[in-house]
């Protein structure tokens, strides 16, 4: 396993360029920003996880065709967590002050998000959770550090409710009926249940939780409960493994699919493809994007990566779900570095307390990301201190029995439901940890 985890390590260390080894004195002439990757290409989310590194590492290497970020070339080494949060913890210790120290962490993990988060501020290095982590590190007046860019666990579940209340004619007809959450028994999962338990206690629907432990291949008791409860809808915070085994559980208990529903890392193309017709119906709410085949960025990786052979996993995967969350991870990662060189001095190497300043002062407009290949893909993100997250829209997507396809209109997370919740949880926080919210000046710094 270490061999293995060395030389992916090192097949990608230099992304997007000529060689994938270069002599040191190569590498001293270019001015490079380094990217760290926490991967999981091992373990019980491996299906999920490495094609959201491959897109990662794709759209660093585009990038770099590109002329990278102002003339300053990007630099990808992996470390392997395979999901775990005591290995990802090693990794960052491995990779924090390498190659003149790192410009940004994603770990791809709820669990190692939440202990990086208590090591991040001392080491000035920023942290992008799109989509998972803690919900309330949209507060950037407590979590200065963090960035759930684009959207966390609450708009999740606020905008699938949201979907789920339009299929049944508004929230006034939600009254009296019965949602199982089928969840992730750990952090990840439990983090979907705030805004879930505050919206039936608004709208009067009753909720049957069913957690699940990991890695969730043993299901059959859950599934069951399901068949006797015969809720009304499921909605499933899982990942993995586990979504599969869920999906393949509900067909054998005759759970109907159109009544289940998936949060984003619940609703990808390896979830679906050993189901097939089977689950068709089933759907999921999506961060944005979903699959992209035909999308701009996406031809030009085919195009500027893949069809000079520097592809970092398989053609055929290159605009599928989970590969576009890495892909819209890296870009994110490199446009905030943009954002820091306005300030800092274009085309100069930003150290990570800097890129933190241009994580919080994104400004990426339609025109922007249009330019970038995000056509009908993304939808503006605009960050300050107050707000670290940018966004909160979504879609929902459906099976069709071999892909996705739209199932609604953009959603928006509402505001007043989520800021009090964040406000609460981020405040308590700072109250536990003895921290006090940052002053007007800090914002500024």
């Amino acid at each position: 396993m270490k061999l293995r985890n060395l030389a992916l390590s090192a097949s990608i260390v230099c992304a997007g360029l000529s060689s994938a080894l270069l002599p040191t004195a190569a590498l001293a002439q270019e001015k490079m920003q380094f990217f760290p990757v926490l991967s999981g290409r091992t373990g019980p989310v491996a299906p999920n996880a490495a094609p959201w590194a491959n897109g990662h590492n794709d759209y660093m290497k585009l990038v770099n065709e590109r002329g990278g970020i102002n003339g300053v070339k990007t630099l990808v080494e992996e470390c392997e967590t395979a999901y775990a949060t005591d290995r990802g913890v090693e990794c960052y210790e491995r990779l924090k002050g390498k190659h003149g120290g790192a410009t940004v962490f994603q770990p791809l993990s709820t669990g190692i998000t939440f202990a990086l988060t208590e090591k991040i501020p001392a080491d000035k290095i920023p942290m992008i959770t799109s989509g998972y982590g803690r919900s309330d590190s949209a507060d950037g007046g407590v979590f200065k550090w963090n960035f759930p860019l684009i959207g966390h666990y609450w708009v999740a579940g606020d905008t699938l409710l949201q979907h789920i209340a339009k299929t049944q004619g508004g929230w006034a007809n939600m009254k009296g009926k019965k949602i199982a959450v089928v969840y992730h028994d750990s952090p990840f999962g439990k983090e979907l249940l705030p805004i879930v338990q505050e919206r039936a206690a608004m709208h009067g629907f009753t909720l049957q939780l069913l957690p699940v432990p990991a890695p969730g291949v043993e299901q059959k008791a859950i599934w069951l409960q399901v068949r006797q409860q015969r809720p009304d809808f499921v909605i499933m915070q899982t990942w993995g493994v586990m979504t599969a085994t869920a999906i393949k559980e509900a067909v054998a208990t005759g759970y109907p699919r159109e009544k289940m529903f998936g949060t984003w890392w619940s609703g990808a193309e390896p979830d679906l493809k050993d189901v097939g017709a089977a689950a068709k119906g089933y759907s999921a709410v999506m961060m944005q994007h979903g699959a992209e085949f035909g999308s701009a960025v996406v031809k030009e990786i085919l195009d500027k990566v893949h069809a000079k052979g520097q592809g970092t996993g398989p053609k055929d995967e290159v605009g599928s779900v989970l590969y576009m969350r890495g892909v819209v991870g890296a870009m994110l990662a490199t446009e905030g570095v943009r954002a820091a060189q306005e300030k800092f001095g274009k085309g100069k190497v930003m150290t990570g307390e800097q890129a933190r300043w241009g994580y919080e002062n994104l400004n990426l407009t339609q025109a922007k990301l249009d330019a970038l290949g995000f056509k009908g893909v993304m939808r503006p993100v605009s960050t300050s201190c107050a707000d670290h997250m940018g966004s909160a829209w979504t879609r929902v997507h459906t099976w069709d029995g071999s892909k996705f396809t739209w199932a609604s209109d953009w959603l928006q997370a509402d505001e007043q439901i989520i800021r009090p919740l964040v406000k609460a949880s981020a405040d308590k926080y700072a109250a536990e940890k003895r921290l006090t919210r940052r002053t007007p000046a800090d914002c500024q710094s």
